[in-house]
């Protein structure tokens, strides 16, 4: 299959119009849809929706995107890296994946820095859950993962950061629990509980709460923390969240209550094991070190 057709196919994915991704191709339209119908007999699948106005993915096409965009970014990104091989400068992009944390400042500082000796490095942010990064780093797209240290951590390099997500309540300040300096873990027994899914998923909750965890009144999850906040502000329910990921100023009707006895997580930077680091990526990891060793 060549890299062309991908290319092809996710242009008329993402304009759904023959005539308008023809254009931006470059190429006649009688051209890009023979092209495409050979792609779809190449896989023998059907991808496209032809209506007479808009074209849609099918099924197998959504998937088909994923996994072609995939292809090409690291296509991108490898054709990138071997240009700036034999480059003097150093210059490249950094690709990094993280979960909402507040250890992320450690990351911007160290990329602060690195920008003022190496101006010519672009750093590409993906943000996303455990899984979704894991993911992403496991395929090559990006090329370092911040993350709660999970337990397979053997089977990346890492490098632990001097910092630490502490969980908490994110409730409205006008609550009766708002009044508190801590939360006491048995009074999440006793109120509606927005939890995150991946923490659900990986059992911390059971691990924290035992056999109190079936009387958990868990009313919602989400993925990333802002959206659930919103939730909180209406008053639906409690956020058990990290800290330091929502701004919490004067103007804000929220707060955060760390819950005892106090609950940490600890995190990590990671990387593929046999990772070939290109000159961008070393400098990072070089200034990271630095970085952390002040910190500690």
């Amino acid at each position: 299959m060549e890299l062309r057709l991908l290319r092809y196919f996710l242009a008329l994915a993402r304009e759904e119009n023959i005539t308008a991704a023809a254009e931006t191709l470059h190429i006649t339209q009688p051209t890009l849809s023979k092209q495409l119908m050979e792609l779809e007999n190449e896989i023998g699948k059907k991808l496209f929706i032809r209506g007479k106005r808009k074209i849609t993915l099918t099924q197998d096409g959504i998937f088909f995107r994923k996994r072609a965009g995939e292809i090409i970014n690291l296509v991108d990104k490898t054709e990138s890296e071997l240009k700036n091989l034999d480059n003097e400068l150093i210059s490249g992009d950094i690709y990094i994946g993280a979960g909402e944390t507040d250890g992320m400042r450690t990351i911007a500082k160290v990329s602060c820095k690195l920008q003022k000796k190496y101006p010519n490095i672009h750093y590409h942010l993906f943000s996303g859950n455990s899984n979704d990064v894991l993911e992403k780093l496991d395929k090559g797209l990006i090329d370092f993962g911040i993350l709660i240290e999970p337990s397979d951590i053997k089977k990346y390099g890492y490098i632990k950061l001097p910092t630490y997500d502490t969980w908490g309540l994110l409730m409205k300040k006008d609550c009766a629990l708002a009044k508190k300096d801590h939360i006491d873990s048995k009074e999440l027994l006793n109120i509606p509980l927005i939890c995150s899914k991946q923490s659900l998923d990986n059992n911390d909750f059971f691990k924290w709460f035992g056999e109190d965890y079936d009387k958990l009144n868990i009313v919602a999850t989400y993925n990333l923390l802002y959206n659930a906040s919103l939730y909180v502000e209406e008053g639906f329910g409690y956020a058990l969240a990290f800290d330091k990921l929502i701004n919490l100023t004067d103007d804000s009707i929220l707060c955060f209550k760390p819950i005892i006895p106090n609950i940490q997580a600890n995190l990590v930077v990671i990387w593929k094991k046999y990772q070939v680091f290109s000159k961008a990526t070393q400098k990072f990891l070089d200034e990271l070190q630095k970085e952390i060793n002040i910190e500690k």
